[in-house]
């Protein structure tokens, strides 16, 4: 085996003498770079030419939408919905004692309780929808982090239970929980 590898390395350096093997016997390509002094419009010219050569990389409204997509830029949102109003509330609650708010357990019970219902709701389900979203997705995130559900039927599948568990976990604790 290691006389086949020998005698294919010789070829190779006899059939591209510009090749060198390294120490781990790759082969890497030496090319030498002509390089001449360029005044700056000749080179702005030369770049325009260049960049009309260049291949167009496609736009993404060519790719039909795919459940993946809308659940990794959904779950990067949950995150912001979730951790914002945590950070506000923790830099609140260090300067509340400087700034004279009241910010204890007590007084914010008693402050909530005098809410209308639907604001009560309404603040219930802002931060019920990207918990479950998030929470559920994290799970997702998991199995394929130990190879489970590649698939792209699998994929699919999951997104969309995904999907309906969060409508339903989200309703279920907005609503009576």
């Amino acid at each position: 085996m290691a006389s086949q590898r020998i005698f294919q390395l010789g070829l190779r350096r006899v059939a591209a003498p510009g090749l060198r093997v390294q120490p781990a016997g790759r082969m890497v390509q030496r090319r030498l770079a002509a390089t001449e002094h360029v005044s700056q419009p000749h080179g702005t010219e030369i770049l325009a030419k260049q960049r009309l050569r260049r291949p167009v990389s496609p736009h993404l409204t060519i790719y039909r939408p795919q459940i993946t997509w809308y659940a990794s830029a959904l779950n990067r949102v949950c995150g912001i919905m979730l951790s914002g109003p945590l950070y506000l509330f923790g830099f609140a609650y260090l300067a509340a004692p400087t700034l004279g708010w009241h910010l204890e357990t007590q007084s914010m019970i008693a402050a909530v309780a005098a809410w209308p219902l639907v604001a009560k709701v309404a603040l219930k389900a802002y931060f019920a929808f990207p918990f479950f979203f998030h929470c559920l997705n994290g799970f997702r995130h998991l199995s394929w982090d130990v190879g489970v559900g590649f698939k792209n039927q699998t994929v699919i599948r999951t997104g969309w239970t995904m999907i309906a568990m969060t409508v339903a976990g989200s309703l279920y604790y907005t609503f009576i929980g």
